[in-house]
């Protein structure tokens, strides 16, 4: 029987896709060749995009409850204090989730693979891809088993979500343009006492050293990032955590009683120069890699995974042609590529050698940030970087339209007004429209003759001040961005829409399905 999407790779990216797809009807395969799930984590923010858009997932509330809210960020330079930037104060209002969600990778994937198997299907652990083929109207995969004996599969579409070594990457003939950081990271997962230890992020910037402190949902524990001395980089496969450098943990004043887990890694700077091949696409990983600085690469490569799962599932069901896959790669490789020159400035200063990088890192920025973090455009800002509610497909080819301050291909804004909260409806995985004020009769009727939610708002303040405006009509897409912002409200705007994109709206029997 062949299965609708192959997905190789069982981290974050590709659980989350399987969930999505799953979850509305597509059939999947996904595969892994590691044993099991990684015992050990490097990624550990859970940003405020991405708890929005678990809402789709049932995923949210999970999450939360077992990570750690940090609601601020403290930066330390030479053992003292400098800066603490109040996460949860800035983004009050933009979001329900004012804060960043510290949540382990290793947990994280253990909760997608449960929430998987909840739905009856299983990560095939120890089988690799091994070779495919794309012959126009199907993939044809082999994959390799644990006894070593290779099997045959056929999809109607596969998804390298296979790391930055990706094997479908590799296949698809795909560069990898960027280069890898000189630095070695290290991971260590403590226990560990001092005035640090607080529930809160933080961050130690002196003369050639770095770390972050991450806290985690257990008191006294934490999860260390930080940079091995060059001297022992070349070795790094051979340290322990009492080879590492001290000079940034004796910083935060962090007195180390146990270490349950130490791991070294490099970084690369690297983005696929397409994600798209006929039926092959990267997402993840496979497709980007950057610094951790700001905790964005997880989110990212989720953020490419709910892209991807709305336009396969709507080919499979007949209900858009191959041109929208085509807006995959269009809308996600720009993001992808701002985002690694982001995080490579942010690394580079952090960790730049010299006298006068010193100075700008350990005199000049904590003089700055305290008055900077006291201006709210500024931390808002920032917050909205930091978290992704900024990130926007206003130059997607799917994106059309403005009303207010909202453009077609922007995340809808937040707004709870009375008790009454929009984010309510978008944990439905369909398309919708909003109406914030009076909606027009035709574009009642047009939302009830194709079975499209609509949702209208008694107009208050608060949206105004969101940037939404009164009587427009808000076409949004399954993953809860805009597709297009009408400010007359009319009916005829949003037929236009579909008709141009060629989207149908109703759904033909899946591909394949019994």
């Amino acid at each position: 029987m062949r299965d609708d999407v192959l997905i190789v790779g069982a981290g974050p990216t590709g659980l989350v896709l399987a969930l999505w797809l799953t979850k509305i009807g597509v059939r999947v395969r996904i595969i892994d060749k590691a044993l099991g799930p990684g015992l050990t984590s490097r990624a550990l923010a859970v940003q405020a995009r991405t708890l929005e858009l678990y809402r789709q997932l049932d995923l949210t509330d999970a999450v939360i409850a077992r990570g750690l809210k940090a609601q601020a960020m403290n930066v330390w330079v030479q053992g003292e204090r400098r800066a603490r930037v109040p996460l949860g104060a800035i983004g009050e209002g933009l979001t329900p989730y004012p804060y960043v969600e510290v949540f382990p990778q290793d947990e994280h994937e253990r909760l997608l693979v449960e929430r998987l198997e909840a739905l009856g299907v299983s990560v095939e652990r120890q089988r690799e891809l091994v070779e495919f083929a794309d012959d126009g109207t199907q993939i044809r995969a082999g994959i390799r088993a644990p006894e070593g004996r290779e099997e045959a599969c056929q999809a109607c579409y596969i998804v390298g979500c296979d790391g930055a070594r990706s094997t479908v990457r590799q296949q698809i003939g795909a560069d990898f343009p960027g280069g890898t950081y000189r630095q070695v990271f290290y991971v260590a997962d403590i226990e560990g006492s001092g005035p640090a230890i607080n529930r809160e992020l933080n961050v130690a910037l002196d003369e050639a050293d770095f770390i972050l402190l991450f806290p985690m949902s257990t008191d006294g524990r934490a999860r260390l990032v930080g940079i091995v001395g060059d001297e022992r980089a070349e070795h790094a496969e051979t340290l322990a955590f009492e080879d590492v450098s001290r000079a940034a943990i004796d910083g935060l004043k962090v007195q180390v009683n146990k270490v349950n887990w130490f791991s070294t890694y490099r970084v690369h700077h690297r983005v696929a120069d397409h994600f798209r091949k006929g039926r092959a696409f990267l997402a993840g990983d496979a497709a980007h890699v950057h610094s951790p600085a700001g905790g964005q690469g997880m989110n990212t490569g989720i953020g490419d995974a709910i892209n991807l799962a709305w336009k396969l599932a709507a080919v499979l069901r007949k209900q858009a042609g191959d041109e929208l896959l085509a807006s995959y790669e269009a809308e996600r490789i720009g993001f992808a590529r701002r985002l690694v020159q982001t995080t490579d400035r942010i690394f580079t200063f952090a960790t730049a050698d010299g006298r006068v990088a010193d100075f700008l890192r350990t005199r000049v920025a904590p003089f700055i940030m305290p008055i900077a973090t006291r201006i709210s455009a500024v931390t808002e800002f920032m917050f909205r970087t930091v978290s992704q509610t900024m990130l926007n497909y206003r130059d997607g080819p799917l994106s059309e339209g403005a009303a207010g301050d909202v453009r077609g291909g922007d995340r809808l804004p937040w707004a709870r007004v009375q008790g009454v909260d929009n984010y309510d409806s978008l944990a439905a995985i369909t398309w919708q429209v909003h109406v914030y004020g009076t909606a027009k009769d035709d574009v009642i009727r047009w939302c009830d003759a194709r079975g499209i939610p609509l949702r209208v708002f008694q107009w208050a303040t608060q949206h105004g001040g969101a940037g939404l405006a009164r009587d427009a009509a808000y076409l949004l897409r399954p993953d809860t961005y805009v597709a297009l912002a009408e400010r007359s409200g009319s009916a005829e705007a949003l037929d236009l829409y579909f008709s141009t994109h060629g989207i149908r709206l109703t759904a033909s029997e899946m591909p394949g399905a019994s």
